[in-house]
């Protein structure tokens, strides 16, 4: 009998001291999303996210949608899905604009003070459930004028939104923004082109005519912004830091 209770005992302090695994949630649009096979090689960075941890001790639950704002993410019930399931301790990083920005589409585009307005939403309803938000600016587009010399594509109001939001709250940011420009400036106007949704006509069966995409990634630059993202992860001295390989 002593020893039924004993090893009880040793299981009771293993659940005690066994820290437990850390989800981290990703919101946002198609920079970031899971793709289907048939849009191969087109990658969202997200994809590239897992590799960066131990998953007995962090999983990466990527929530990121093709085409969708702030606006759209809340009113498809795809936000709230992420907040019914967080628990103490988890991660929540949010990167929209792309899509928030685009007025020529209604029903994404969301007004710079109600994109602002979701962000502080979004903010009090992790910190509600005691986790960790993140939040992120907008990657970069890949644009160059007539002399090489790089452009940037986004209206100012919305990387600057997170940023004051960012600031205001007292939370932690990672500038995909700057950061993803320099990396495009790096590869030059040329290289940069491998890092995109670039192809020749009959070089993928999935994109037969071919496709120039300035916006959405190969593997290669899904990669180098996990990068970035990681990268954010030590600066800002996030607690998920230390589960990082090494």
């Amino acid at each position: 009998m002593k020893y039924i209770f004993a090893f009880g005992l040793l299981v009771m302090l293993g659940a005690i001291t066994t820290p437990a695994q850390i989800t981290v949630y990703l919101a946002g649009d198609s920079t970031c999303a899971n793709k289907l096979p048939e849009k191969r090689p087109e990658t969202g960075w997200g994809e590239m996210m897992q590799q960066y941890f131990d998953p007995a001790k962090v999983v990466i639950d990527n929530h990121a949608q093709n085409g969708r704002s702030t606006k759209t993410f809340i009113s498809e019930g795809r936000w709230q899905a992420i907040v019914d399931k967080l628990k103490k301790g988890d991660f929540v990083f949010v990167q929209f604009g792309h899509n928030d920005e685009s007025k020529e589409k209604g029903e994404r585009y969301t007004p710079p003070a109600d994109y602002r307005a979701n962000l502080i939403r979004f903010i009090a309803d992790v910190k509600a459930k005691k986790a960790n938000i993140v939040l992120m600016t907008p990657v970069m587009r890949r644009s160059f004028d007539k002399d090489g010399n790089f452009v940037d594509k986004h209206p100012p109001e919305y990387p600057d939104a997170v940023r004051a939001v960012a600031k205001e709250q007292k939370v932690p940011l990672i500038d995909m923004h700057r950061k993803s420009e320099a990396v495009i400036k790096r590869y030059g106007v040329e290289g940069s082109r491998a890092l995109f949704l670039q192809l020749k006509p009959d070089e993928n069966p999935n994109y037969p005519k071919g496709i120039e995409d300035n916006t959405h990634f190969v593997p290669k630059g899904a990669e180098e912004m996990a990068k970035l993202v990681v990268e954010g992860i030590r600066e800002d001295k996030l607690k998920l830091r230390k589960y990082l390989k090494k």
